[in-house]
């Protein structure tokens, strides 16, 4: 697995606007605090999320951007994009797969985060179909689309995207899990990213941390971590 000294940049490819911020806000506060670079592709506008009937779906889709937006500064990122796909009818596509590969040869990571491909039978929410979707088009788009020159030519014929190849892939939510990732120091502001999702978490009150403190405090016990630590969980992909 890559030292994070080795690595400059990170791309975060998610589904939904807060998917991120469930599966790794802490993590990533870790590293925009060690001087990583990390940028956000965010695929739907989670427009078919929130529980107020009064919000239509188009300015739901601009209020979670916004909302996605701010979340992501919580945490040092200031580089949020968005691909406007339907919210819960993605699936890994071609055009999904190449728009990915695009943003990939524009940001050239050295690693990729992304929602696992797998569904999980042990905790079924990180499942979403969308999630799945996204999983697997940006691992196909991590190896071996990014990189290869003749995969999507036009990339680099038409837009002048020079191949690139990701080293390292980091898997949220799936049924496998290899790393674990102490985040006891950032969980402030993991948890301040969450409530930026106002549309998404406000009617959780405080029950949202207490929460986060039941699943990340069995995610360090499952590490080894000390009693009162709280962790994030990952399947780490090497890619090269």
């Amino acid at each position: 697995m890559l030292d994070d000294s080795d690595v400059r940049r990170v791309l975060a490819v998610m589904a939904h606007p807060d998917d991120v911020d469930f599966g790794a806000a802490g993590t990533i506060a870790g590293w925009t605090s060690r001087g990583i670079e990390v940028t956000y592709l965010i695929v739907t506008d989670g427009d078919a999320g929130g529980f107020d009937d009064s919000v239509g779906r188009e300015e739901m889709a601009a209020l979670r951007r916004d909302e996605q937006r701010a979340a992501a500064a919580c945490v040092g990122v200031d580089d949020v994009r968005f691909l406007g796909y339907p919210d819960g009818r993605v699936e890994p596509t071609l055009d999904l797969r190449r728009a990915i590969a695009r943003v990939i040869r524009q940001v050239r990571p050295d690693r990729v985060l992304m929602p696992s491909p797998e569904r999980n039978y042990e905790r079924i929410h990180p499942s979403h179909p969308d999630h799945r979707a996204v999983g697997a088009a940006a691992l196909d788009a991590v190896y071996p689309d990014a990189r290869n020159p003749y995969a999507f030519p036009e990339l680099l014929a038409d837009e002048g995207l020079e191949p690139w190849t990701v080293r390292e892939a980091w898997l949220s939510g799936g049924p496998v899990v290899n790393h674990y990732v102490d985040i006891t120091d950032d969980f402030d502001r993991k948890l301040a990213a969450l409530k930026s999702h106002v549309s998404q978490t406000a009617h959780l009150g405080d029950a949202l941390a207490d929460t986060l403190r039941q699943w990340l405090s069995a995610n360090a016990a499952a590490a080894g971590l000390p009693a009162g630590r709280l962790a994030e969980s990952f399947q780490v992909v090497a890619t090269v």
